[in-house]
């Protein structure tokens, strides 16, 4: 029979998931062992695998957990039925911003999305697909006829390229942050840099 799964599994699961795309990020996923995964969490190892079978299934779990969240905030943008361009600037605030907690996971799902078996490979970059065409499609609202011209999917593999990096630069504690640096590259991306307004506690 299998053994029950404890009140707060789901918590103890997330704060595991963290603490191996912290360790995967920062010492890569084929160097990382798993005791260093169990000492990140202040587990023992074998408490570590009640709640993952192997390394190769928390590289799983954490790049299907976080492109999942990823498609889910694109779903609650919405469900807001925004006009057009304010749609746009939402999806932009909401992925800054998850990206701004998130910054190992994506590290991870990016670097690492290679190692995974075949199905599960396909399965990640099928939901970042899907979350590529729902900002393509956010963009074709706002000028419907890029479309006609093949660039919507472009343009929105460039918006991607303005947001998914930025953990490689913007440090916390810094000037500026995930939240504030949202409108900047909504105002840059829609309007040049003309269109550019300085922040107001600037």
């Amino acid at each position: 029979m299998a053994r029950p799964r404890s009140a707060g599994f789901d918590g103890q699961r997330e704060q595991i998931l963290a603490a191996a795309a912290q360790t995967f990020a920062t010492r890569g996923y084929t160097a990382a062992t798993m005791n260093e995964v169990a000492a990140a969490c202040g587990f023992s190892k074998p408490l570590l695998y009640h709640y993952v079978r192997d390394k190769h299934d928390l590289l799983a779990q954490i790049t299907s957990t976080h492109v999942a969240r990823l498609e889910a905030l694109q779903a609650e943008v919405a469900a807001q039925h925004l006009a057009p361009e304010a749609h746009l600037r939402a999806l932009i605030l909401q992925f800054m911003n998850a990206y701004a907690s998130a910054e190992h996971q994506h590290r991870v799902l990016t670097e690492d999305v290679k190692f995974l078996a075949d199905a599960q490979r396909d399965a990640v970059l099928a939901a970042q697909r899907r979350v590529v065409q729902a900002f393509a499609q956010a963009l074709m609202a706002v000028r419907p006829e890029l479309s006609a011209a093949g660039l919507t999917k472009p343009l929105a593999m460039l918006l991607f390229g303005m947001i998914n990096w930025t953990f490689t630069w913007l440090k916390p504690g810094g000037p500026l942050d995930h939240d504030s640096l949202a409108p900047v590259v909504a105002d840059l991306f829609l309007g040049g840099l003309g269109a550019v307004k300085v922040p107001a506690d600037r």
